[in-house]
């Protein structure tokens, strides 16, 4: 066999991949993780991690993923900083290409993730991790009698939204349009809340902050535009949550492996089977429920469990 031949090839370096990875590693399987555009995933773009257990004062998104990926590294997983950008698994060993090169594996795990959809602000950008944050299970506890916005008009904006009143003072739900596509329940429950605002035919047109000494931010508040007049106001907040929803990244895998209407990666109940044998899937890529880093974690583990088994089953390690 090849150089470019591998027992198991990772795809994606989040949470669930290198976890996956830590556990193949030890058990000789040799992977390699192809780590892609965001090398370590979404917690590269997070400050403070308070929830991951083994870390009593916390540790910072990017630190935690350094940290995965040197525990990884230190059992034998080797580390690819490229981008699969072609599979092939209707033959086997299956075909993943990287930019110029082709590689083979016996066996793939899939941990691409999701992506928050954002408003695509330069503000949004420069703000995020200092005030501005795509998970209120993640970062809600920060914001202990603060004001805080969320903007969406769906199930999971107001899910957040009620979530987040359990830490601020007051909440306020930015919506572009005046009804919203949540269900019922959760807008009956939303609005009952009496720390729960509305803002509604408003968008965020800018995010206010301030810049300090030794690159420190923090947000102050947004720019709202009217949708019905243009009319704009500043409306002051601590922290700002974008819930507009996310998109998983399978974009490479359509037409090859099952997914539900939005994309995500449709496994076999209490596994990590994706309907191809040999192909798994772990962590938000087929997660649209959860989405937390130990939960992506925990499925890196049972995807490396489910592929070392399956590769025992047909012989191949």
């Amino acid at each position: 066999m090849s150089d470019n031949h591998l027992k198991v090839a990772i795809v994606g370096s989040g949470p669930a991949g290198l976890t996956a990875a830590i556990y193949t590693a030890r058990a000789n399987l040799n992977p390699v993780i192809f780590e892609g555009l965001q090398p370590g995933g979404q917690l590269t773009i997070t400050t403070e991690v308070e929830n991951y257990p083994g870390f009593e004062n916390g540790i910072q998104g990017p630190e935690l993923m350094d940290v995965m990926r040197k525990q990884a590294c230190k059992f034998g997983a080797k580390c690819e900083f490229k981008e699969i950008t072609e599979v092939d698994f209707s033959k086997h060993p299956f075909v993943l290409k990287a930019e110029e090169d082709t590689y083979t594996a016996d066996s793939v795990i899939i941990s691409t993730g999701a992506s928050a959809k954002l408003l695509g602000l330069e503000s949004e950008a420069k703000f995020m991790g200092y005030g501005v944050s795509a998970c209120a299970t993640c970062d809600g506890f920060f914001y202990k009698d603060l004001k805080v916005l969320v903007v969406g008009g769906g199930d999971t904006a107001l899910e957040e939204a009620t979530y987040l009143t359990n830490f601020a003072s007051e909440v306020v739900v930015i919506h572009r349009r005046e009804e919203f596509r949540a269900s019922k329940i959760m807008i009956d429950r939303a609005k009952k809340n009496p720390k729960i605002k509305f803002a509604t035919n408003r968008v965020i047109k800018e995010i206010v902050g301030e810049e300090g000494a030794m690159g420190m931010k923090k947000v102050t508040g947004a720019i709202l535009e009217n949708t019905q007049d243009g009319s704009t106001e500043e409306i002051k907040a601590d922290g700002i949550f974008i819930a507009i929803g996310h998109k998983p990244n399978t974009g490479v895998f359509k037409g090859q492996l099952d997914m539900d209407e939005t994309g995500y990666l449709i496994v076999k109940p209490g596994s990590t089977y994706t309907n191809i044998e040999g192909v798994f899937a772990a962590g938000d890529v087929a997660d649209k429920t959860y989405r937390q880093a130990i939960t992506a974690a925990g499925t890196g583990c049972m995807a490396a469990l489910d592929a070392q088994r399956w590769l025992e089953e047909k012989e191949i390690v």
